[in-house]
């Protein structure tokens, strides 16, 4: 076994083995456990699982919703689609900017917001979308969004 500095990731590697195919269990759970994914730990996770760094870091770095960034409590992540685009997007990342005070792709000072655009959240039927961590919100207008984020401030 080897010993690294991240219980964490020895932690995962325990419970979802050292193949392949762990890789992304592993990755997820470093995700859930501090919001993003970094250079230290795939290089950790690759020797635990007796990959390449490249290959870990290839995978990190394909899927949106693996952070490679420090990112806050909450990750607001706001569909970019051409349907949600026609449904009002823009008025909701405004919104979003406006109350947050930030830009997207930045963090609030305190660590509690990043705001993000993303791909289809699988939400156009009900756009525009956003998806705050693992919560979904549709049929977004400026007022409800003002609620939610309200409501996240509060939290």
């Amino acid at each position: 076994m080897v010993t690294t500095g991240n219980n964490y990731i020895t932690e995962l590697v325990e419970i979802y083995g050292r193949s392949r195919t762990s890789l992304m269990p592993i990755l997820q759970g470093v995700i859930a456990k501090k919001n993003f994914i970094s250079d230290h730990d795939m290089t950790e996770i690759a020797k635990e699982l007796d990959l390449s760094a490249a290959q870990v870091y290839g995978t990190a770095t394909f899927y949106s919703f693996l952070d490679t960034e420090p990112r806050g409590e909450y990750v607001i992540r706001v569909c970019k689609t051409i349907t949600c685009d026609m449904h009002g997007k823009k008025t909701i990342v405004q919104t979003l900017e406006d109350m947050l005070k930030i830009k997207v792709g930045e963090t609030t000072p305190n660590k509690k917001f990043t705001l993000l655009e993303t791909n289809c959240l699988g939400w156009c039927h009900e756009g525009p979308a956003m998806l705050i961590n693992d919560t979904p919100f549709s049929g977004l207008t400026a007022e409800k969004v003002h609620d939610i984020i309200s409501d996240y401030i509060h939290k």
